[in-house]
């Protein structure tokens, strides 16, 4: 009986909710979305104030991330003693030469490369999940200068939609799960 609980419990902690591996869902419609759009459009500094605006976790899925400005601003999060952590796309950070992965790293923030994928594409951050006002960003918004000063790319920020973010806080688990450390040589 004991040796079944533990397998029990193994199997709900190891095997993500029913949420995470739909191929669909469909949510409530509430609270607000922001846009913005690119090229200079203001997505780096909305992305910014909801960073600074964290208050105990941002999590971080990134295809690529070479913006200095969000990764100054993820540290100083850090430094709040907001637990900040990023899941970047493996490939996409060994062949990138201005990632600020390293930089994050070095400045404390935990740290995971998914190299599951053919391409962890991915761009999302998401503040203060288990909170009230939680927040949801994403997009085609690559977290790159490129982004904000020289492609057409566009950001959402969804704020009072518990439904949305809890789908995506299943999401970023499934593949923190998978990933690996990102250790500095």
């Amino acid at each position: 009986m004991h040796r079944l609980r533990e397998t029990v419990l193994l199997t709900l902690c190891l095997c993500p909710s029913a949420q995470a591996i739909d191929a669909s869902l469909t949510l409530p419609a509430t609270g607000t979305v922001e846009i913005a759009f690119s090229p200079d459009g203001g997505g780096v500094q909305l992305i910014i104030d909801a960073i600074a605006a964290a208050r105990e976790q941002i999590l971080v899925q990134a295809y690529t991330f070479t913006s200095r400005d969000l990764a100054r601003a993820l540290m100083q999060a850090h430094h709040r003693k907001v637990d900040v952590q990023v899941i970047a796309d493996a490939e996409q950070t060994v062949r990138m030469e201005h990632t600020v992965i390293g930089t994050l790293r070095k400045g404390g923030v935990g740290v995971w490369l998914d190299s599951q994928h053919s391409a962890a594409h991915n761009k999302v951050m998401l503040i203060d999940p288990g909170a009230a006002d939680s927040v949801l960003i994403t997009g085609s918004y690559n977290f790159t200068y490129a982004a904000e000063h020289l492609n057409a790319e566009n950001v959402l920020l969804f704020r009072g939609n518990a439904a949305l973010v809890r789908a995506y806080f299943e999401n970023w688990k499934l593949h923190r799960a998978h990933a690996s450390a990102f250790e500095l040589h």
